[in-house]
């Protein structure tokens, strides 16, 4: 047993990582399992789709064809490295989005089967598509590893972990073997595994526990401050995040945003400009996008960040409250009123007195469940407002 926990736990385990490290393994591991699976039939199809059972081809041309086959899966591993910083902001979402990739790219490598003819194309967009999830996954590993360990034995956690997914990826493999030989549907095969494997790496996702605020955490914090006036701990925090994202869902927020795109006209800026003469920001609303925008002055720093989101939710509160009560007015009055003619200037400036007295409360009860409050991964944009500064 000693000798098998040296292979699968870090040293001084289970006092050297953290509570929620064995259910992160614990999926983590089941996730390897049916990847490992699913990569025997994956590379069976493929290699009986270049030709590896048919006398007719010859070896070179399977040769070129593999290669060019990697090839393109490398150069859009490179081409997606680029994304960078996004790996740190939403590093959930990403790892999610990654696995859907993974098992998108094993899709279209088993789709070889029916289309051989169209095998060169087909497989280089399958590489392409599994090499940037492959990179989304490398980039993402150190900071989740790093919330697991405790003190300075990040290089220990990060080996075991990899150890625990070799070895049920062998699993995997083995078991996959096996029950290939029996030629299996590949549809049930696929559709079986498949889910074992979003679920796997859904549960794995979740279970990870973070102390960091990017913009889908700081939203339930922020959310359950306005309504309950408590923040809610790490744990309840991170189980609470919106793990995917469709890339077609509204957002309601938009945070460094630039002139054009938040005010409609040059009077509401005007208008509003007063209210944030003291602060390293602005924050307002256009009803012709439902969106409320957070604007960041040239000298803002981390705190003027997070607290432009802060103010930003807050704003969104009472637009979204008075959205309700237009509505519930309009349905007695027997019509429906367009809530994008709505003044908002009041919010605005009922918003300004409501942060005023409240944000300081909301650092320091967030501080106080072990949020980083020095720092943020709100991921604003690079624009910045350079002739509105604060007197």
């Amino acid at each position: 047993m000693a000798f098998i926990r040296s292979y699968v736990v870090p040293e001084g385990f289970p006092d050297s990582v953290t509570p929620s490290y064995v259910p992160y393994m614990t999926w983590r591991a089941l996730k390897h399992f049916f990847g490992g699976a699913m990569g025997v039939f994956t590379t069976r199809t493929l290699l009986s789709s270049v030709g590896v059972s048919q006398s007719k081809v010859t070896p070179g041309a399977i040769a070129i064809n593999w290669i060019l086959k990697d090839g393109a899966g490398r150069v859009g591993k490179m081409l997606f490295a680029r994304q960078g910083k996004k790996f740190d902001y939403d590093l959930k979402q990403l790892r999610f989005s990654s696995d859907l990739l993974l098992e998108i790219g094993a899709g279209i490598e088993l789709a070889t089967a029916a289309f051989p003819q169209f095998f060169l194309p087909m497989a280089c967009v399958a590489n392409v598509v599994k090499n940037v999830a492959a990179v989304t996954s490398t980039s993402t590993r150190t900071p989740i590893y790093k919330a697991y360990a405790r003190g300075e034995n990040i290089g220990d956690v990060t080996a075991k972990g990899e150890s625990v997914g070799n070895i049920a990826d062998l699993l995997g493999t083995g078991l996959s073997i096996f029950i290939s030989k029996r030629n299996p549907s590949l549809v049930t095969s696929f559709a079986f595994l498949s889910c074992g494997y979003l679920l796997s790496s859904y549960h794995e996702v979740r279970s990870v526990v973070l102390n960091t605020l990017n913009r889908a955490r700081f939203t339930v914090a922020v959310d359950s401050f306005i309504k309950t006036g408590h923040i809610p701990s790490l744990k309840e925090g991170n189980s609470q995040e919106t793990i995917f994202n469709p890339p077609w869902r509204h957002e309601p927020i938009a945070i460094g945003s630039r002139f054009g795109e938040a005010f409609q006209e040059p009077a509401s800026f005007v208008a509003i400009r007063p209210l944030f003469e003291d602060e390293r920001y602005m924050v307002t609303y256009n009803p012709a996008k439902d969106k409320v925008y957070a604007l960041l002055k040239d000298q803002a720093k981390s705190d003027d960040i997070i607290k432009a989101a802060f103010h930003a939710h807050v704003l969104l509160h009472f637009i979204n409250a008075s959205h309700v009560r237009k509505q519930m007015n309009s349905k007695r009055s027997d019509h429906y009123g367009n809530p994008c003619n709505m003044d908002f200037m009041a919010h605005i400036a009922e918003s300004c007195k409501i942060v005023s007295s409240s944000y300081g409360t909301f650092k320091k009860k967030a501080r106080e469940q072990g949020w980083i409050m020095s720092e943020s991964l709100l991921n604003p944009g690079k624009a910045r407002l350079c002739a509105t500064r604060p007197q």
